[in-house]
């Protein structure tokens, strides 16, 4: 059952902060700049109340929604809030929603098909190129979306020659298992698979559970929900 949490300023803001202290020290452990890691907000089960004092408060700059239809709805009551922040698409994408989604969304991290990142292309006619993220599979869940590892190399050169599109990057989901370490050759796998095929590009990849683990392999960005807005 879906769960719509509601948490006060200055909880939200606890939350933040002890996030924030979590990713610079696992940032430190591997000799990285924790400045040069985004923190994606996930509204998904936050209230429009928790989403309002979290855009108020100037502490996010990127907010992750699984569906576009979710998104339309929070940035019309958002108003003018909305514009504070970049909406990132993280859920997978069907290709008759694609007009909507780059109407709605100022990036889509969940490319997992030539067909879905042809879809965006030809919805996008931006001045500038749409920016997109390959999503890779890396468990043996048949419900979780993303292209299998082997199939990668294909889907990044295709979506390189698509004109309107800027691939940046590689989005993962961890598989949930324990104990907690286990996750990490997920991550260390995506990171693989990005020098191997995406040379310089980012690593999104780590949730609430994980995060700590994706930044210490290498994440880029990492998107986190229940621990930001979870009371």
């Amino acid at each position: 059952m879906d769960v719509c949490y509601n948490v006060s300023r200055s909880v939200f803001i606890d939350n933040l902060e002890k996030i924030r202290y979590r990713m610079a020290s696992a940032a430190s452990r591997t000799n990285r700049d924790a400045e040069k890691i985004d923190l994606v907000a996930v509204t998904k089960y936050a209230s429009l109340e928790a989403v309002k004092e979290a855009l108020s408060s100037g502490r996010l700059a990127e907010v992750g929604e699984n569906r576009v239809q979710d998104a339309e709805k929070k940035k019309q009551a958002l108003g003018e809030l909305a514009g504070k922040v970049r909406w990132r698409l993280i859920g997978h994408l069907q290709t008759n929603k694609a007009k909507k989604a780059v109407a709605t969304f100022d990036a889509i991290d969940s490319i997992d098909s030539e067909r879905v990142a042809k879809a965006v292309n030809d919805a996008w006619t931006g001045p500038k190129k749409f920016p997109v993220m390959v999503q890779v599979k890396l468990t043996d869940k048949e419900t979780q979306a993303g292209i299998a590892p082997e199939e990668l190399p294909g889907l990044i050169e295709a979506v390189k020659k698509l004109p309107n599109l800027e691939l940046t990057g590689l989005m993962g989901i961890a598989p949930d298992v324990e104990p907690l370490e286990a996750v990490r050759p997920s991550f260390k796998l995506l990171r693989e698979l990005r020098d191997r095929h995406l040379p310089g590009g980012k690593l999104n990849m780590g949730m609430s559970r994980d995060f700590e683990l994706a930044v210490e392999e290498g994440a880029d960005l990492v998107r986190i929900g229940t621990q930001i807005f979870a009371p």
